[in-house]
């Protein structure tokens, strides 16, 4: 992460979200939360996102990969636990 103006940048973001999916301790929120953060960055238009969302649905199918990218796209991802499950 890079810090400029009180805002940070998620850098080699592929390589990191790759590594997440890959991790079996990591959640869906933890994904999506990256997606997110991968969304709002400059490095958007590098990801493969193509082979990010193919290494989501080999671990958790399409519907894994339709949550995720609806919490990441929200921003739910980032709301408080108990209003997730709402």
């Amino acid at each position: 992460m890079s810090w400029d103006d009180d805002r940070f940048e998620l850098v080699d973001c592929e390589d990191t979200i790759l590594r997440e999916i890959a991790d079996p301790q990591m959640h869906q929120r933890d994904v999506s939360q990256t997606y997110r953060m991968i969304l709002e960055s400059s490095e958007r238009d590098r990801v493969d996102w193509a082979k990010v969302n193919g290494a989501i649905v080999a671990r958790w199918s399409r519907s894994g990969l339709l949550r995720i990218k609806t919490q990441a796209w929200s921003g739910k991802c980032f709301a408080p636990r108990e209003a997730v499950k709402r």
